[in-house]
């Protein structure tokens, strides 16, 4: 799937332009072959909160095709760092293939399982605090794995967590440890499923606020 998208976008989109690389990937998801990317009208959302946010360390959990990873490149500060983890390698090599094309050499691309990588992101790649985290992989992970970063002392006061897909296919679990946990601030934009125009859908934007 990843690879059959990598190649229409590289024969219709021009090297080192971000934009014209997510719009290939666009023309493809909407008029040849779904993938669930975050797609244009959600990922206006994603856009505009890094724009807001400014943050200097981001992760990417769930690259997939490595179309959101361009798309979070593109909109933050020079000097930041973003760490996308991907677990399946066949997704992940066409994602480094994306990452490069669109011009983002200094990303970091991590193929392993988020269960794995976040408890060793302190030790490994020496990060302190996580200024901005986006969700797209597996929606039975989103709970374990904000718990992993809440447990990790990488989230600080203002962290921002963007979590896509929580309302279909649904991450009601997360939700709930959202209502109960007293930690975050949040609030769920509403939004169609990416690449459709029925099907209903909504990201799941959190501020964490500490423990209190």
């Amino acid at each position: 799937m990843c690879e059959r998208a990598y190649q229409y976008v590289l024969t219709h989109a021009t090297p080192g332009d971000p934009d014209s690389i997510l719009e290939a990937f666009d023309v493809w998801c909407s008029k040849v072959e779904f993938i669930s990317n975050i797609g244009p009208k959600k990922g206006k959302i994603l856009d505009r909160l890094l724009m807001e946010q400014s943050p200097l360390t981001v992760l990417e959990l769930g690259a997939h095709c490595g179309y959101s990873t361009v798309r979070i490149a593109r909109s933050l500060p020079l000097g930041a760092r973003l760490y996308s983890i991907e677990m399946d390698q066949r997704n992940a090599a066409i994602a480094e293939k994306i990452i490069r094309l669109a011009g983002f050499d200094d990303d970091t691309l991590i193929v392993n399982p988020s269960d794995e990588v976040i408890p060793r992101l302190r030790s490994d790649y020496n990060l302190e605090r996580l200024d901005f985290v986006f969700m797209d992989h597996w929606k039975k992970c989103y709970l374990p794995d904000l718990q992993t970063l809440e447990g990790s002392g990488l989230l600080g006061k203002g962290s921002m967590i963007l979590a896509d897909n929580v309302l279909f296919p649904g991450a009601p679990k997360f939700l709930r440890h959202l209502r109960r946990s007293g930690l975050y601030q949040w609030k769920i934009h509403r939004a169609t499923l990416e690449y459709s125009k029925g099907i209903r859908d909504g990201m799941a934007e959190l501020v964490y606020q500490g423990v209190k």
